[in-house]
């Protein structure tokens, strides 16, 4: 097979609109409802209300919106309402996923919490549910858990979720990554106290941004939509008696996602072909795509990943901004692949890197399987290397082009590429 570049390049994953979206867009401008008040935006919360199967959804700018105002939530139900200008969980350790973006982790900081990240597991590429009895035994006083599903794929929400309630602490899911997925035969959104998703610019359906808190509360969602428009009291003139924030989503972007969501189940199919295509082509060489739960659960199949096998890594070495690695015959590392990749005009991207390694969050408590994940070396006792699961998939992982609109014929030949760096 030739491999040549593209002509257009091959994203990672980007919005794919079908039509609708513009409709709704048109009748918001036709009504005149441009604002945070209108039909898309009741229509596009019901709908996923619908689709997840809960009695209620509120329309917010961002997922990370979402994700603060549900992190201020158990913050305020386990500590009370602070003073103005304080977060919720001043002085507060919150047990967080370690393999994520930094979306779910910086709202714990918002509320002057402190994160103290659970290690991953190579099951599902999410929290361990190991280190988090760990990270109980270790911090016993933590009530509040925030947990991610990483690229798509379920995390183990029931064994999260009994750890949890022994413990009686409070479980924000962030599902971010992951609608339309299921475990169990549950949509994610389900399994937390509170739970939120994201429709931005490269999720599974998008509104170019924006987000919703997913509750089966009707005081919740008062409350959140109260905070959203700035918390504004029933009075005549503005009047306020807590905090808010300007985190509704606007009716445009209602409408586009109002449009997305009927075709989610589209994109899922696209995102799963693209998946088993790789997982088929790489069958013979040293590597694995991103796991799952085949038993219990059904991913989304945001983006596909591939994990090369630690025998066929050929040396690769990482500082903060730049990477080395030299090429060996039968190896190869994510670098080299993912320029592999960039030389047919098309985007891959490293894995996550683990929060615990980020320089923001590196003196923030980290617990693996073992235990404490920190200052574990020794320079006079050879006690061995304690696992680091998040770190190993950082370093031998990839994301690959996984974007619905991309053709067969494109997939071959980046799986060409990609065969080729082993050769």
């Amino acid at each position: 097979m030739e491999i040549k570049p593209f002509e257009k390049k091959v994203y990672l994953s980007s919005p794919s609109m079908h039509g609708e979206e513009l409709e709704y867009i048109r009748e918001a401008f036709e009504t005149n409802w441009i604002s945070t008040v209108g039909a898309n935006i009741n229509e596009s919360e019901k709908m996923i209300a619908e689709k997840i199967g809960c009695k209620d959804a509120v329309a917010l700018s961002s997922g990370t919106a979402a994700l603060h105002l549900a992190i201020r939530l158990a913050g305020e139900r386990l500590y009370g309402q602070p003073k103005v200008g304080h977060g919720t969980l001043e002085g507060k350790k919150v047990f967080c996923s370690d393999m994520t973006f930094d979306a779910t982790v910086n709202p714990i900081a918002y509320e002057g919490g402190e994160a103290v990240f659970i290690d991953t597991e190579y099951d599902t590429w999410n929290m361990s549910p190991k280190a988090l009895e760990k990270a109980f035994e270790i911090y016993p006083e933590v009530k509040l858990l925030v947990i991610a599903h990483l690229y798509g794929t379920p995390g183990k929400a029931d064994e999260i979720r009994a750890i949890c309630d022994k413990h009686g602490a409070l479980i924000v899911e962030d599902a971010a990554e992951s609608l339309g997925a299921t475990y169990k035969g549950r949509q994610t959104g389900n399994f937390g106290d509170y739970s939120i998703i994201s429709f931005n610019g490269n999720k599974i359906i998008t509104g170019s941004s924006g987000g919703m808190f997913i509750t089966n509360s009707e005081e919740d969602a008062h409350k959140v939509r109260k905070w959203s428009t700035q918390a504004r009291e029933d009075a005549p003139w503005y009047q306020h008696e807590e905090l808010g924030y300007n985190y509704r989503m606007s009716n445009i972007i209602a409408g586009i996602v109002r449009g997305q969501i009927l075709h989610l189940e589209e994109h899922i199919a696209q995102k799963k072909a693209i998946y088993m295509r790789y997982k088929e082509a790489f069958k013979d060489l040293p590597v694995q795509m991103n796991p799952y739960d085949e038993k219990n659960s059904e991913p989304n199949f945001w983006l596909s990943c591939l994990l090369i096998d630690k025998d066929a890594m050929c040396k690769q070495v990482r500082g903060e901004k730049d990477v080395l690695y030299k090429s060996e015959p039968g190896k190869s590392c994510p670098t080299e692949i993912l320029d592999a990749i960039a030389a047919l005009n098309a985007e891959g991207r490293p894995i996550w890197k683990p929060m615990h390694m980020q320089p923001i969050y590196r003196m923030n408590p980290f617990v693996t399987d073992s235990g404490n994940g920190r200052a574990r070396s020794n320079a006079y006792i050879d006690e061995g290397t304690v696992p680091d699961v998040g770190m190993d998939i950082f370093e031998r992982g990839l994301c690959l082009p996984s974007d619905n609109k991309m053709t067969k014929e494109q997939q071959d030949v980046i799986i060409a590429a990609i065969k080729k760096c082993f050769e």
